[in-house]
């Protein structure tokens, strides 16, 4: 066995040139950790093994496909998520019932001794490394917050500086070996398994050792038969017992996951080598002691495939990545009096241009503009402080919620009640209107051409598929209808296959695409292709085919479950649902700012404006650019409002009931929601 396990130890080493395409590289950075690499490699030949000095030159390795996969802790999944480094978490640790996906980051001391939290200062500290998450950026984010290290920022001094005048001395591994901060490890202070005190058992074992008074660990870190010797320290300067860590701790933490290059196919290579591993614990360090926590964390029961788009940010979530920015004092730029407004594609870019350039009379009020290619790509650049707001349908308010945007104002469209506070909020009704030479009603629409505003969009979408849903109790809505347009569907799908994109010739890059270069996009773009003859129904809301001049009503119906088809100003007694009005999203700290340079906005150029002259709410080279055409004015919604109780119980009941399919969740929305400590406020 001996022999084998020299053989594999030569064969890792020699890697990073000999590795075929169908091996995963994984990387270690200690000798220990490479003898559990090589044992697993024997076991299960996908696996090859690649040796770096730490962490870091792993992130390097990877990047330049010397290695492709290691698992990080949060603060290193950051930095490696960097545009410098651009990889992405594909894989999450799952810990089991008491935290799944997530841990709790706590400091633990001895039992007898009498300081809480707010008396640390001079006593001495165990950390399980530099920038990682429960051992440095949690308990001195913690501390810094608090008030009781004191530093100004990276101006004033470096945050290692403020630490090391804290504490009497630490052993943070991958501190500079000179400082302070190394003064309690035991070995040469590098963020590796070379440092005895690195990584959570080494800290535990600093605190063990008496070497410091107080180690930053996770919750799972102190071993059963010790926990009766330890306490945590809680924020409330109070202590607890160790099992009591839900109650007490310093924050709650992303669980470690395995991060590599983008590249879906070799995401897919990696998690389906891991998961056919046969005959070998990949979470268990026993074998290699005094080594723990090698590969992956000991404390680990299974792993947990991440959805595809997810990145760095939307893993670690808000709080956490202010956490570990404020500790950076990355440069944020110049403090700007604008808001800057996300924009959806060319026409509504266009739009924005044209607002910013108006806008500039008024140097406390002005807007910049942002775009992206989809309201997806929108709402992450608000929630990473590159956008601040843009107005969004209600099946987008819903995902923007779950991301922990709120809803800061609301598009009202009866003009009588503008300028009334507290005024009843608009609200549309969502139809289906169909030719009336088709003869078809609710019940006839199996098999037909459908036409959607687009896929998670309100009066397009989530209403009417919901509706089918409770029909058919299928969340497979291709096999209801034969074929249709929902821009923003998968371009294989029959809902892109009748879509017109941007009426240009074969291979049309901007087909099915979820903004308005698409035809078929939006209200107007839905009843332009049943309009056009590319779809038997549309599902809209209930003004568009009676604000539309160019069609005439006479020819069009609406349909409804259980009743015969009614003229299309009949939507009071046949429609499909009441919804919500669109709303400007936007991230909770910025909400004031946003609703005071809106109103200072809509004051200047909202539905009053003269003929020729800029207006919010016109739309000059398409229809309902950057908001609703028929938009009156726009509303505050009360600071404080969540986004569940901005749509309401009936709508809440709906995107409830159509998220049961799973496939009809945005990327972005499964991405915010994958594990319940992304805290996101």
């Amino acid at each position: 066995m001996q022999t084998l396990l020299l053989v594999a130890l030569l064969g890792c080493l020699a890697a990073v040139s000999a590795a075929p395409a169908d091996k995963v590289k994984w990387c270690v950075t200690s000798d220990k950790e490479l003898e559990k690499c090589a044992a697993l490699a024997v076991k299960a030949p996908a696996f090859s093994c690649v040796k770096r000095d730490s962490v870091t030159a792993c992130i390097a390795a990877i990047k330049a496909a010397e290695a492709d996969a290691i698992t990080l802790d949060g603060g290193d999944i950051y930095t490696a998520g960097l545009i410098n480094n651009n990889l992405q978490p594909i894989i999450a640790e799952d810990y089991g019932p008491s935290s799944e996906t997530c841990y709790y980051a706590v400091a633990v001391v001895r039992k007898g001794t009498t300081f809480g939290l707010r008396d640390l200062q001079g006593k001495k500290s165990c950390h399980t490394g530099l920038n990682k998450s429960a051992g440095w950026n949690i308990p001195i984010g913690t501390l810094v917050s608090m008030g009781l290290i004191q530093w100004e920022g990276i101006e004033d001094k470096p945050v290692d500086e403020a630490v090391s005048n804290y504490f009497l001395s630490s052993c943070v591994p991958g501190a500079p070996r000179n400082s302070k901060l190394c003064q309690l490890c035991r070995g040469d202070c590098s963020k590796s398994h070379n440092e005895p005190y690195y990584d959570y058992s080494g800290a535990f074992q600093c605190l063990k050792d008496n070497a410091g008074d107080v180690a930053f660990v996770k919750h799972l870190t102190v071993p059963e038969s010790e926990k009766a010797n330890y306490e945590l320290l809680c924020k409330d300067n109070t202590r607890a017992p160790i099992n009591d860590y839900k109650r007490c701790h310093l924050a709650r933490a992303p669980a470690h996951a395995v991060v590599s290059r983008k590249n879906p196919q070799l995401a897919k290579l990696i998690w389906d080598s891991l998961t056919s591993v046969k005959g070998f614990n990949l979470f268990s360090s026993d074998a290699y002691a005094p080594g723990k926590n090698l590969m992956f964390k000991d404390s680990t029961t299974k792993l947990v495939q991440l959805p595809g788009n997810i990145d760095s940010f939307l893993y670690l979530g808000a709080v956490y990545t202010s956490i570990i920015r404020s500790l950076k004092k990355e440069p944020t730029g110049t403090p700007s009096t604008a808001i800057k407004w996300c924009a959806v594609g060319h026409a509504e870019t266009s739009k924005c241009d044209m607002w910013s350039i108006n806008s500039m009379g008024d140097v406390t009020t002005t807007v910049e503009c942002q775009t992206a290619p989809t309201v997806e790509e929108c709402l992450k650049m608000i929630m990473r402080k590159e956008a601040d707001a843009m107005a969004v349908d209600g099946g987008q308010v819903y995902t923007a919620g779950k991301c922990g945007l709120v809803p800061a104002m609301v598009e009202q469209y009866d003009a009588a009640q503008c300028g009334i506070p507290g005024a009843q909020a608009s609200s549309y009704y969502a139809v289906a209107v169909v030719k009336k030479s088709s003869g078809l009603t609710w019940e006839t629409l199996k098999g037909k051409r459908s036409c959607h505003t687009g896929v998670g969009r309100t009066a397009g979408w989530n209403i009417p598929m919901g509706q089918i849903y409770k029909q058919t109790g299928d969340c497979d809505f291709t096999k209801f209808f034969s074929s249709g347009c929902a821009p923003g569907s998968d371009p294989s799908s029959p809902f892109c296959s009748q879509c017109a994109g941007s009426d240009k010739a074969v291979g049309d890059e901007f087909k099915c695409k979820a903004n308005a270069a698409e035809l078929y996009y939006g209200y107007a773009g839905a009843l332009r292709c049943l309009v056009a003859g590319s779809g038997d129904v549309a599902f809209i809301k209930h003004s568009t085919i009676l604000e539309n001049a160019d069609v005439n009503n006479d020819d069009y119906q609406l349909i409804c479950p259980g009743k015969s088809p009614v003229p299309v100003t009949d939507y009071l007694s046949c429609h499909l649902a009441t919804v919500p009005a669109h709303a400007v999203v936007t991230r909770q700290d910025s909400r004031n700012e946003v609703v005071r340079i809106l109103l200072a906005q809509q004051s200047a150029f909202g539905s009053t404006v003269s003929e020729g002259s800029f207006g919010l709410f016109k739309s000059d080279n398409g229809k309902n650019l950057l908001f609703k055409d028929s938009t009156q004015c726009l509303q505050q919604v009360e600071a404080g409002t969540s986004y569940d109780s901005f749509l309401g119980t009936e709508y809440m009941n709906a995107m409830n009931s159509l998220r049961m399919c799973g496939e009809t969740t945005p990327d972005l929305e499964k991405s915010c929601t994958f594990h319940s400590c992304q805290e996101t406020n």
